[in-house]
């Protein structure tokens, strides 16, 4: 893919981002991001157990079973550590719309604003 001027490839391959920092932006729908606030070193950690479980929940995958639940629950819990699933983890009481269309969300005005390119 070319790089569009003035954009280095990083910021051309880079999801979108809503304004807050709160979520990504993937075929115009929002997912939660990591917690910030979380230490790099756990938040490392984190991520290697994510990649860890994902790799479990593949190898489980064709016998399924306690094996193939397992994997999966150890998906959850990173993905729980790092913020991307469970209470939201800022602490202003907004509501949390991961996984919910950009455009039937408080974010549609930004959200049609944008170059979708980067959110497909």
């Amino acid at each position: 893919m070319p790089v569009r001027a003035g954009k280095r490839r990083d910021e051309v391959n880079a999801p979108l981002t809503t304004p807050d920092g709160r979520y990504l932006v993937v075929r115009g729908r929002l997912w939660r991001r990591t917690n910030p606030h979380l230490p790099e070193p756990e938040r490392e950690r984190l991520v290697r157990d994510l990649m860890a479980a994902r790799r479990a929940v593949k190898a489980a995958k064709p016998e399924g079973g306690a094996a193939l639940a397992r994997a999966r629950a150890a998906v959850d819990a990173a993905k729980r550590g790092l913020g991307e699933r469970g209470p939201p983890w800022w602490t202003d009481g907004a509501p949390d719309y991961n996984r919910h269309r950009a455009r039937t969300t408080p974010y549609a005005a930004w959200f049609a604003a944008q170059d979708h390119t980067k959110s497909e």
